[in-house]
């Protein structure tokens, strides 16, 4: 489980395809302290780091993992957020975080307000997005409070210190962004859906 409070940013230094599925090495600061088998929010989608070698980790995405995500479209520099799994004696500064990715959706708008700015974001499925105002949505792997929301989009304002120290620096109009919706919201709508069956 994550809380998505993101460590670092990473970087794709390697790409290697493999039947199907897809390898990524990245580098990170942190790379002394990561070990075989362990699970690691990569931009929002939980991989299993399967070797390390040379300050970088690989992770492998299957096919399934690669649809549902933005993954396809990393290339070979780019950075992805990082965070590792919640321990027993941590703080649990965001919200749950499964790293389990419900769709991708695309940003439409930037907003620099001077201070802040103001993403906005479109969902590709909207009639699996379950946003309120004032909830929290993973984007990226970013623990975020929604500002505005309906079933087809909603919109986050970013503070500078997230900002500077995650991938919503690099972002562009038009860019995929992997999103989880709240967990709490997922069992209220799964309940509602049984209770009509």
């Amino acid at each position: 489980m994550f809380t998505g409070i993101i460590e670092a940013l990473g970087r794709i230094e390697k790409i290697e395809k493999e039947g199907s599925n897809i390898n990524y090495w990245v580098s990170t600061p942190f790379f002394n302290e990561l070990k075989v088998d362990q699970s690691v929010a990569h931009s929002g989608v939980c991989l299993t780091v399967v070797e390390l070698k040379d300050g970088w980790h690989k992770v492998t995405a299957i096919d399934e993992t690669l649809k549902k995500t933005s993954l396809s479209a990393w290339e070979k520099g780019g950075f992805v957020n990082l965070e590792r799994c919640l321990s027993a004696s941590g703080r649990f500064d965001g919200h749950i975080v499964q790293g389990h990715v419900d769709q991708t959706a695309k940003v439409v708008s930037i907003e620099d307000v001077e201070g802040s700015w103001n993403f906005r974001i479109e969902f590709d499925q909207p009639e699996d997005a379950l946003v309120v105002s004032k909830g929290s949505i993973s984007i990226n792997g970013v623990s975020l409070t929604v500002v505005e929301a309906s079933q087809q989009f909603c919109s986050v304002s970013i503070i500078p210190f997230t900002y500077n120290h995650t991938m919503f620096k690099y972002l562009t109009i038009g860019d995929k962004v992997n999103i989880e919706f709240d967990i709490l919201g997922k069992y209220v709508l799964e309940a509602q859906r049984r209770i009509r069956a």
